[in-house]
């Protein structure tokens, strides 16, 4: 499928810029695979190294070496840039249309070894740019909470409420700010001086955003920030620290995959931080639970 549209052309020109400037840097075969690239934005976001290799007939090694060549860290950063641009640009429509392409012409063995491929790449890419000192201050703002809120926005919602009931789990208070539009102040109403809200929000700065951080300062409550992009849009000084969730590329996995491998880690580095509370809590959770199972229905 070759490259068509405005996100499309804004990827391929931003690529074939980088080409021009470090031609002279690059090998045959991999001045090769940047010249497909530039010329398929909307097909190599689906493509793990080892397929791009096979469409270029050369190596996965070669893939690797073209995006390093090229400023990126390795090709799952090429990639992401790539598609970054396609999916500020590009109509939804259009990319499930591309998704379905991939889908139809591949074997059934292909496209579970093109989804699966894109998980492991984007869990490994989510770690690489997981800066351990802004993990080490979200570990901080949240243990030191005296109560959590949690915000998400879409289908993020979802990652923040499974952030907190774990919380929750582990002996903390913590609640999810379910709501959006108007509705959203009440959920906000409970926030206080030493409270933390983690806010999972993708790339868009939406007003409710907005709101959630212009509150939290004005209450003194810490900010935590899961996202891949949306950093960028506001000022460092209203977010106490950044935790970095690519998104897919191309879509083929969900927006939640890499916010809650992150969401993991922070559960498990907030139960080693409160292990006796936590231990406590579980063992109530657990006597709690044979309880219900215990009870038989009348």
């Amino acid at each position: 499928m070759a490259a068509t549209g405005d996100g499309a052309a804004d990827g391929a020109a931003a690529l074939a810029r980088r080409i021009e400037e470090r031609k002279d840097t690059l090998s045959r075969t991999e001045r090769r695979v940047a010249e497909y690239v530039a010329a398929n934005a909307e097909r190599v976001v689906f493509l793990s190294a080892l397929q791009l290799a096979k469409l270029t007939r050369t190596s996965d090694a070669t893939v690797i070496r073209t995006a390093r060549a090229l400023g990126f860290t390795g090709w799952p950063e090429l990639k992401h840039e790539v598609g970054s641009r396609l999916m500020a640009s590009t109509e939804p429509a259009r990319r499930l249309a591309g998704r379905i392409t991939v889908a139809r012409e591949a074997s059934s063995d292909d496209m579970l070894d093109i989804v699966f491929d894109e998980a492991a790449e984007r869990v490994r890419q989510a770690r690489q740019a997981l800066d351990t000192p802004s993990f080490d201050r979200a570990v901080d703002v949240i243990g030191a909470a005296g109560a959590v809120l949690t915000f998400g926005v879409g289908v993020s919602r979802v990652v923040a409420e499974y952030c907190a009931v774990r919380l929750g789990r582990l002996g903390m208070r913590a609640s999810t700010a379910a709501r959006m539009g108007f509705a959203l102040a009440d959920d906000l109403l409970p926030l206080a001086e030493g409270d933390a809200v983690v806010i999972y929000s993708p790339g868009r700065l939406l007003r409710e955003v907005e709101v959630v951080l212009e509150h939290a300062e004005a209450v003194g409550a810490g900010v935590v920030l899961v996202t891949d992009t949306l950093h960028h849009d506001i000022d460092g000084g209203r977010v106490r620290a950044v935790l970095e969730a690519p998104l897919s590329a191309g879509g083929l996995t969900g927006e939640t995959l890499a916010a809650g491998v992150v969401t993991d880690a922070l559960l498990l580095a907030l139960a080693r931080r409160g292990e006796e509370r936590a231990t406590r809590t579980s063992k109530t959770l657990t006597g709690l639970r044979k309880r219900l199972i215990g009870r038989q229905p009348r």
